[in-house]
């Protein structure tokens, strides 16, 4: 996945995100970025996601293929109840073994309120989402 041209480009310290005309926000890793080193790093960059959605849900498609390591336990649980409160749905795109692990780690233990799919390809995911718009 790559943004289309002339589509604002969010960076994040972890993630490039942008929104696409039907208001779908899309998120690619950075390849090798470590998540927040410290929760007040993690409940600043929080905020700040807030900010950038206006406060409402969104409806997400988000690549795994490039994600580092997994979160920590603890991480991963406050993550969860964190994208709870501003995901609408969220379609997980990997084709890499490592990248589906990762993304099954963290929703498989915790299934979240929200509707989660997996899928090969961004064609097949914005395809499900538009469901939830």
């Amino acid at each position: 996945m790559t943004p289309p041209k002339n589509t604002k480009v969010i960076e994040w310290p972890t993630s490039t995100m942008w929104f696409d005309e039907d208001g779908i926000l899309y998120s690619i890793p950075k390849p090798g970025a470590k998540g927040p080193q410290t929760k007040e790093e993690a409940l600043k960059q929080m905020d700040m996601f807030r900010r950038l959605i206006n406060g409402k849900k969104v409806c997400m498609i988000a690549e795994t293929d490039r994600s580092g390591q997994p979160p920590r336990k603890e991480d991963r649980d406050w993550i969860a109840r964190e994208l709870n409160s501003v995901v609408k749905a969220l379609g997980i795109i990997s084709t890499s073994p490592l990248g589906k692990m990762v993304a099954n780690l963290f929703f498989g233990f915790k299934p979240p309120a929200y509707s989660v799919k997996f899928f090969s390809n961004e064609t097949e995911a914005k395809e499900w989402i538009k469901q939830y718009l």
